[in-house]
């Protein structure tokens, strides 16, 4: 058996070219949200639900930007945290590093909920734990979705979604008893609200920046594929949302948890709610797999940093899986789902991922001194940092608890040793 704690790239080691790093952002976007977050997001949003689309769609933007800047500024290909812990400190960049962490493994829950959604619906958890032990299974034996296979699955999911819009505008259905928005829904506040369960579902960009030392001529590449990616997944939302608000409702909407699959099947075409059901299984099961090993594969980068156990940090057999990082992802996953549901999973998620953003676009502010070159990440602060406050309280309170802990075990951890 070969063990090592070093860093290692995901997946095999074929450079990828324009069409298979944009295939890979829109697959790490498609399926993270887009079969569900738009209920919680009409829930705050109401009938202005395209507006919270839109300002998610500029957070994502920014925060991708500097990202991206922030990738190609340091020392190789390190972790974020650690080009975090280069421009602030030691502590911001643990900081940084655990809130990833975290928001990585509740996103993991919530996609293994979005699968049992879209499965059986009553049996929602207990699929969702199938789902996890299925992946981390996979994932221990070193197997993985190929880059052709998520270029499919993207550009098969996109056509059926265009698909359903258009024969939702063309021919809406009739309802009898739609129900009226929620409470309070509409307000500016709840916009902003609906943004960060949308940024939910447009954040898989951060998978595609990792992978920048495989792309093929990455200073061009990127930019390009980040362009591209985030263009139709952002288009992707903003039609989805007007379809489904202009047709059925915002609270119609609102009151679903599967909202694309349950309008397909009261359209003139139902029988496209089975196809949607399927691929929401397909697009949010290929995230997951994703998911997990980022998740473990950051665990094992702070553990290699030293951040956390260095036990973690142990890499094994031909393919050097994270395997023990993975285990305690595994366990931390399904304990996550058991506990919550898919909004509240979503909302937790989203806070934890906007404050990593947030220290990204902090990190990128030190770069240069010049304003022009401030403008981005000074207001990619202030985005993420407003959007991610006014998120339902008690997921905030949650993530703002567990980012506590996490950053005073990393502050004892780190003044112990020195």
């Amino acid at each position: 058996m070969t063990t090592s704690a070093g860093p290692v790239a995901e997946g095999d080691e074929r450079r990828l070219r324009l069409p298979d790093a944009v295939g890979t952002g829109l697959a790490s976007s498609i399926g993270a949200g887009l079969f569900v977050a738009l209920g919680p997001a009409a829930a705050s949003a109401g009938d202005h639900l395209v507006l919270g689309v839109v300002l998610a769609g500029l957070v994502t933007a920014l925060s991708a930007h500097s990202a991206m800047r922030l990738a190609g500024s340091g020392r190789g290909p390190l972790g974020t945290h650690a080009h975090v812990r280069d421009r602030l400190g030691l502590p911001w960049g643990h900081l940084a590093g655990w809130a990833r962490a975290v928001a990585t493994i509740s996103a993991c829950a919530a996609l293994a909920l979005t699968v049992g959604l879209h499965i059986l619906p009553g049996w929602t958890k207990i699929i969702g734990v199938v789902a996890v032990l299925a992946v981390l299974g996979l994932r221990l034996q070193g197997i993985e979705r190929s880059a052709g296979a998520e270029r499919v699955i993207a550009l098969l999911v996109v056509l059926v979604t265009l698909t359903f819009v258009t024969v939702l505008l063309s021919t809406p259905p009739v309802l009898t008893d739609a129900p009226g928005d929620p409470e309070g829904a509409g307000r500016p506040i709840g916009v902003v609200t609906a943004a960060g369960f949308v940024v939910f579902a447009l954040t898989g960009h951060l998978r595609l920046i990792n992978l920048r030392e495989r792309l093929d001529e990455p200073a061009r590449t990127l930019p390009r594929a980040l362009t591209i990616s985030l263009v139709v997944v952002i288009g992707l939302h903003v039609l989805l949302a007007l379809a489904l608000t202009r047709t059925l409702g915002a609270g119609w909407v609102a009151a679903r948890q599967a909202p694309l699959a349950e309008a397909a099947e009261i359209s003139a075409w139902p029988w496209l709610g089975p196809v949607l059901r399927i691929a929401a299984v397909l697009a949010a099961g290929g995230v997951l797999m994703s998911l997990l090993l980022a998740a473990a594969t950051q665990v094992s980068a702070m553990a290699r940093d030293r951040h956390l156990p260095t036990w973690l940090a142990v890499r094994e057999g031909p393919s050097l899986v994270p395997r023990r990082a993975l285990v305690v992802v595994g366990v931390l996953t399904v304990a996550s789902l058991v506990l919550v549901d898919v909004r509240q999973a979503m909302a937790f998620a989203a806070a934890c991922v906007l404050v990593h953003l947030a220290l990204v676009h902090a990190s990128v502010w030190t770069l240069d001194a010049g304003w022009t070159r401030r403008v981005v990440p000074g207001l990619g602060v202030l985005t993420c940092l407003v959007v991610a406050s006014l998120l339902p309280w008690p997921s905030l309170l949650a993530a703002v608890l567990v980012l506590l802990l996490g950053a005073v075990i990393g502050w004892v951890r780190h003044t112990t040793r020195e």
